[in-house]
């Protein structure tokens, strides 16, 4: 249950959320820069960037897009807008922290263009998994500049993607504080899929 959850979901060995996507100042609040991402969503104009450039964007948004691509249970962390979410919260971020992630993205770029001379937004879905296996490879204890900001990258989306619509009521499907007569457990142990859960029987 809740497969992508768990396999984005970093260890308890990991730095705090906000060390990845930056401290949210007390005056932006988390709903309200939901609701400003939310307020685009089903639009098909370019995102306002507040701090990333077009490129740093393509980048940012084929690296969530596989930490949390779409599945047969709900769509993935580039629909849920994981990477303006980013953006806006870069925007109220350290300077420094900004700069991080700039270099991160420069450093994913590098990694690309040295291992298929194309840049990270432009690689095929093997040559993206081939990179990412590399960089998350010491996940737990990263080594070099790439691996520390795979982790914080991976953190900011799995935040992000599940404080959006998409993660909390598709993914989760979270219905929020409803009576119930009963509590019925996963079905998926009969042969069948969950139609509580959502849960896919193996």
């Amino acid at each position: 249950m809740l497969s992508k959850l768990i396999a984005a979901r970093t260890s308890a060995h990991d730095a705090p959320m906000e060390k990845a996507a930056g401290s949210q100042p007390s005056h932006l609040s988390r709903r309200a820069a939901l609701k400003a991402i939310g307020a685009g969503i089903g639009t098909v104009a370019a995102p306002q960037l507040k701090v990333l450039s077009p490129t740093q964007f393509a980048t940012l948004e084929v690296l969530v897009d596989a930490i949390i691509p779409t599945d047969d249970r709900s769509p993935g962390a580039k629909q849920a807008r994981v990477v303006d979410y980013i953006d806006l919260l870069l925007s109220e971020s350290d300077r420094q922290l900004t700069l991080e992630w700039f270099g991160g993205l420069a450093a994913l770029d590098a990694e690309a263009m040295s291992r298929f001379r194309a840049p990270f937004s432009r690689l095929g879905a093997g040559q993206v998994d081939a990179i990412l296996q590399t960089i998350s490879r010491n996940e737990r204890t990263p080594q070099t500049p790439l691996e520390t900001f795979f982790v914080m990258a991976k953190q900011a989306t799995v935040y992000a993607y599940y404080t959006s619509n998409i993660g909390i009521h598709q993914d989760l499907r979270y219905k929020g504080n409803v009576s119930i007569k009963e509590f019925v457990g996963c079905q998926t142990v009969d042969g069948k899929d969950c139609q509580y859960c959502g849960q896919k029987h193996l």
